[in-house]
């Protein structure tokens, strides 16, 4: 017998529609679902798009910080209104799973990401990723001039030559990196050193124009914000290039964006196919195209042609779970950074 490929692909539509149509059905009878966003306003508002195309379920997209949106999410407790919550790190997302509010991620989207990138206990899962690099003014320092280490900035020589911005949930998922790999003894000197050497700012982009400015030498922020400055007028980073500490360092540290379905929610099948579109070809290939620069992290996923390979950037082995946001936090007040 003969099987053509009109048939074939006849039958296939015929199969995705059934797959689909409990699931859209479903949507058209609810309100759609509610996401608690952190990450960048853009690149959720991207997926939502692309994810409402394709299935036909309203996303109401609620922007926020990642600690805020965290430490709301436990007070609401089984009363928040939430179905989704979106980090930029990971941190915000250890707080809510530790409070046992995330339900499973459905297996068939845990699936889709390779074990690094995700909670172990398989409660949340990550949807991206962002590189810490120390971002250097190139007219002032050479090769041979830059820290091997994220360490290397306690020492005195570089006092008051470089920036960071420590308020930040970006910082604070590093210094969560540093404090999980180091311990605590060597987390406090870091941070010792970093309130007596580093100029503080409140933003990455604002530190990294600190650097571009001729104001300090250096600054610890994310990869991204260079590429996204570069892809535009490049007049906040011409000066300024990206040092990758590589070698497992703590300053290797790839930070990952996550994403978990609440326990209380009452559209768990919509929102949990939220989360399969963001992990799965779709949202991934948004990390590739659009302009957020951040890493795709679902197996086999293409990244911006334009950063550096993940697989590149020998980044240290860190179990997101384990991320101590509150540890930190301690930390930092102690040191009289926050």
């Amino acid at each position: 017998m003969t099987f053509s490929f009109t048939h074939l692909t006849s039958a296939l539509a015929l199969a995705a529609g059934l797959a689909l149509a409990p699931l859209t059905a479903n949507a058209a009878d609810s309100e759609g679902i509610v996401v608690y966003n952190a990450q960048h306003e853009a690149l959720t508002q991207a997926w939502a798009d692309g994810f409402t195309k394709e299935t036909g379920i309203k996303v109401t997209i609620r922007n926020g910080s990642d600690m805020q949106f965290a430490n709301q999410i436990v007070e609401e407790g089984a009363a928040s209104p939430a179905d989704v919550f979106l980090t930029e790190n990971s941190p915000g997302m250890t707080l809510v799973d530790a409070s046992k509010l995330f339900a499973p991620v459905d297996a068939d989207t845990l699936a889709q990401v390779p074990e690094t990138f995700k909670a172990a206990d398989g409660d949340w899962v990550g949807v991206a990723a962002r590189s810490t690099v120390f971002a250097y003014d190139k007219t002032k320092l050479k090769e041979g001039d830059l820290p091997k280490s994220l360490l290397d900035l306690a020492d005195p020589k570089w006092k008051g030559r470089w920036g960071a911005s420590p308020a930040g949930a970006d910082f604070q998922a590093i210094v969560s990196a540093l404090l999980e790999l180091k311990g605590e003894d060597v987390t406090k000197s870091w941070l010792k050193a970093l309130k007596e050497n580093a100029t503080p700012y409140k933003g990455n982009s604002v530190a990294m124009k600190a650097v571009n400015a001729g104001e300090i030498e250096g600054a610890v922020i994310y990869h991204y914000y260079w590429f996204g400055d570069q892809a535009k007028t490049g007049e906040n980073s011409k000066n300024v290039a990206l040092h990758y500490f590589k070698n497992q360092d703590p300053g290797a540290f790839v930070s990952i964006s996550g994403g978990g379905v609440l326990a209380s929610s009452q559209h768990k099948k919509e929102a949990q196919a939220f989360l399969k579109w963001i992990t799965g070809k779709g949202g991934q290939a948004v990390l590739r195209d659009g302009d957020s620069y951040e890493y795709a992290v679902g197996n086999g996923a293409q990244s911006n042609p334009k950063l550096v390979p993940l697989s590149d950037l020998q980044a240290p082995k860190v179990e997101p779970s384990k991320l101590n946001s509150k540890k930190v936090t301690d930390l930092m007040t102690e040191a009289g950074l926050i």
